[in-house]
């Protein structure tokens, strides 16, 4: 193991040090959330990491995860694993945000499970590295969109917000009708919201394109996303 012990360290304590009580209650009810909440907002969240991440650069790309991974699974406050987020984005990382990353952050929405994780990986981390190596990363979205896991299929469907023109709108639809009413999780309410807000994004820039979609997709397309999608049409 490799990981940067003492910036987890330094993380865990500005977090403690700032938190605080009456927040992090209705931090936690708000989120229905098992893991407790400091109590630290989210800008102030970046005020916070922002000097130590600077600071500290991490040997090479094997520390870089394994201090996610350590700050991820070793956290016992929900802010710890939004830092563990921020630091696989950070600057001085940049160079590794490449296809190989995403079994990092395959693990982080398999073991988030919750959508304040799964949306900020799928559109902040796995969509800019599907849109800079589309041809690597398209195949592995398609298998996405139809995993087992259903947050790895949310992060599918969300992985091309706000690419406006340049959408792939092959891949678009694939992830759509993978995850219709009559898939295995078309009756899940975060499947369902995702197919819609997916549409509803893409409608801003073609809206012929998307309502000709839910036509033809009629009532295999759920009413949440229908509604969802239909947003930006007139």
């Amino acid at each position: 193991m490799t990981a940067d012990h003492v910036l987890v360290d330094e993380v865990r304590a500005v977090l403690r040090a700032a938190g605080d009580a009456e927040r992090a209650h209705a931090q936690q009810r708000y989120m229905k959330s098992a893991m407790p909440f400091h109590g630290v907002t989210s800008a102030h969240l970046t005020r916070l990491l922002r000097p130590l991440y600077a600071d500290r650069r991490t040997a090479d790309r094997a520390a870089w995860e394994d201090t996610v991974r350590v700050l991820w699974d070793g956290a016992t406050h929900r802010e710890e694993r939004y830092a563990a987020i921020a630091l696989t984005g950070h600057r001085h990382y940049r160079q590794w945000q490449d296809p190989a990353a995403l079994e990092l952050y395959r693990y982080l929405v398999l073991t988030g499970a919750w959508w304040d994780y799964v949306d900020d990986v799928a559109t902040h981390r796995v969509a800019p590295i599907l849109a800079a190596y589309p041809e690597t990363v398209t195949p592995r979205i398609r298998t996405w969109a139809r995993e087992e896991d259903m947050w790895i299929r949310r992060t599918a469907i969300l992985s091309q917000l706000l690419r406006k023109a340049d959408t792939d709108r092959d891949l678009l639809e694939d992830v759509v009708r993978a995850n219709l009413a009559d898939s295995r999780y078309g009756h899940e309410f975060f499947i369902r919201k995702a197919v819609g807000w997916a549409l509803r994004d893409f409608a801003k820039t073609d809206p012929g394109w998307v309502g000709a979609l839910l036509d033809e997709l009629g009532d295999r397309l759920s009413p949440l996303s229908r509604r969802e999608a239909s947003k930006h049409l007139t």
